[in-house]
Parts: C-alpha cells; sequence; structure tokens
C-alpha cells in the first residue's frame, strides 16, 4: 500500500468521523501548521508508517543488536536563544500571551537511523516516517474511550539528579504558574465538546529515562463526559482541539503568531500530533522529542514554556537537557 499526505486536513478528519463510527481501526497524524497530515486503515498491516501506542506497535519483535550509541550535539548560542526568548517575552509583556512555548532546532550527529532510534525507543508513543523523522514522545494528547475524553499535559522538567529535584519543581512559582495556565487551557478545550470536565489528577510526576541525564516532568489529567453519539464526530472532536495548548500556549492564535515571529521558521510534524483508533478507543499523543532529516543533517527539536517569570539561561538549559534518546540499554 502507498501512504497518503494529505494537504487538506478536512479529509483527515472527515476519514476519521466515518472509520470510527463504523469502527475500523485507523493511524493518523497531522502537522503543526495544520497543513498536511495522513490517515491510514488498518495500520497494523504496513510498514511505511512505523508507529508505537503504548502496547500496539507494527515494530517488529525483535530489536537487532546495535554498536555503542553515539551522540553528538551542536545546539545554537546562548545569544542566539537569547534573541528568541527577548521577542517572546516582550510579547508576555504586552500582554500578547500569558505563556508561550519557544522551540530550537538542533544539529545532532548519531550512528544511528531513525529507523534505528524507533526500534529501540523505550516510550509509551512514537512515530517514524523513514526518510522524514522520528519521534518519541512521553506526553498524551487525548484519549477516547467509553463515551469519556482525557487529556495529560505535561509542563514542568527538572534534572532528576539535582537534589531534592521533585520538591523543587513543585513549589517553582513559574513553574506552577506556566502549568496552572496549560491546565485552564486543556480544560477549556475539552469542554468544547465534552461536559463534566474536571481535573482529576493535578501536578504528578514522571521520571523519564534518556542517554544524557534522567529528567523529572510534572503532569495533570483531565476527564470530561461525552455526548452518546461521540464515535461519529471523533475527528470534529479532536480536530477542535488544534494545536495542541501544551506546545502552543494561551491564548491560542495570537501565542501562534508570536511563535512564528520568534522561531522564524515552519514547525512542521514537530509539535503535532497523531493518533491510533483500535476500533474501540483512540489514543493519540502530542508530536515532541522529534529529530528529522533535512537534506543529509538531523535536527533535534526541543522547547519549553515561557512565562513573563522566565528566566532566559534557566530556559536555555531546558531545552538543551530535552535533547536526548530513550533507548534500551
Amino acid at each position: 500500500m502507498s501512504t497518503t499526505f494529505h494537504n487538506n486536513i478536512d479529509i483527515i478528519r472527515t476519514k476519521m468521523n466515518v472509520s470510527a463510527n463504523s469502527r475500523r481501526p485507523f493511524l493518523f497524524g497531522v502537522n503543526f501548521e495544520l497543513t498536511e497530515g495522513f490517515f491510514i486503515e488498518d495500520p497494523l498491516k504496513q510498514n511505511e508508517i512505523l508507529f508505537q501506542i503504548k502496547s500496539v506497535s507494527n515494530k517488529l519483535n525483535s530489536i537487532n543488536e546495535y554498536p555503542k550509541t553515539t551522540f553528538r550535539t551542536k545546539p545554537i548560542s546562548y545569544d542566539s536563544y537569547k534573541e528568541k526568548f527577548n521577542i517572546v517575552h516582550k510579547g508576555l509583556r504586552r500582554g500578547d500571551s500569558f505563556l508561550t512555548n519557544l522551540t530550537i532546532k538542533t544539529p545532532i550527529e548519531t550512528n544511528l537511523s531513525l529507523e534505528d532510534i524507533f526500534a529501540q525507543s523505550k516510550v509509551p508513543y512514537s512515530l517514524c516516517i523513514p526518510d522524514r523523522f522520528v519521534c518519541f514522545s512521553p506526553e498524551r494528547f487525548v484519549k477516547i474511550a467509553d463515551g469519556r475524553i482525557s487529556s495529560n499535559p505535561m509542563k514542568g522538567t527538572i534534572n532528576a539528579n539535582i537534589p531534592d529535584a521533585e520538591n523543587i519543581i513543585l513549589s517553582d512559582f513559574k513553574e506552577t504558574a506556566e502549568h496552572n495556565t496549560i491546565v485552564d487551557l486543556i480544560r477549556n478545550d475539552l469542554s468544547i465538546s465534552a461536559h463534566d470536565v474536571k481535573v482529576e489528577q493535578y501536578r504528578y510526576i514522571d521520571k523519564i529515562k534518556t542517554n544524557n541525564v534522567d529528567i523529572l516532568q510534572v503532569s495533570s489529567m483531565i476527564e470530561g463526559q461525552l455526548p452518546h453519539n461521540y464515535r461519529a464526530q471523533i475527528g470534529d472532536i479532536f480536530f477542535s482541539m488544534l494545536p495542541a495548548g501544551s506546545i502552543c500556549g494561551a491564548p491560542k492564535q495570537a501565542t501562534v503568531d508570536l511563535i512564528k515571529l520568534a522561531e522564524g521558521e515552519k514547525r512542521g510534524y514537530y509539535t503535532g500530533v497523531f493518533g491510533y483508533f483500535d476500533g474501540v478507543e483512540l489514543d493519540s499523543a502530542v508530536l515532541i522529542r522529534f529529530v528529522e532529516k533535512d537534506g543529509d543533517q538531523l535536527f533535534f527539536r526541543s522547547g519549553g514554556g515561557i512565562t513573563a517569570y522566565s528566566k532566559c539561561e534557566e530556559e536555555y538549559q531546558e531545552v538543551l537537557n530535552k535533547i536526548y534518546l530513550p533507548l534500551y540499554e
């Protein structure tokens, strides 16, 4: 089979509605700008696009022997990052945004191919379009199951090796403000289609092992009740919440405009979303922790949330800490 990429995402939205209502499994993905996406029926029967959603995957059962991994980075300078940071900070002080996710693009060198990284990544969500990109995401976007919709926005990162790291991240004023903004935004997004929306878990910690330093990340869980005929509207429900709030900011449109100004280039599939419907439930992830290929060069995309209380030095270090590979040992 041949994967079809669509420039009109309404095609994907409609296909999701029809297939979910007929309980036919599918895989889908869309980029950040909502200008391109893909839709594949019966995705476990193909390997043009490789994916893993929790325990469901078209990965090979066995993992090959790989040489010792080499992984080198050439991040942008602090001064270059500061120029982007200052554009965002000026917009925040002006009131254009309450929270803006600023990202960078880092050249990397590794002896692993995109497919190698996908095969070895130890994460709940991963996606690989060979010769384009690989993503190994720790962050769920939304899950739709049994008439309920839930989201797990991830905001707040710290080096796990710092003494008392968990207490530091949970008590940090800036991190708390950032997390609260995203929780409120996601709660509003879910309320577009759901009722009785509640924060079921607030600011819990996940530990992520990497080839660099282990990191702690802070998430919350928000959940609501969908209408009885939600399957026939699953594409409409999903696309009503895009782009994902945790990787743009609030308010969305003004923040997206600020992101374009500061970053100066399109993100493409980085910080887009992808998901899988198994005939009963839909689970999806945000396309973060992302390596893309441009010609013969690989780039790692990473970012972090900026608020009016952010310090440039700390934000620069955070985006560097997120440049890693979550590989099997």
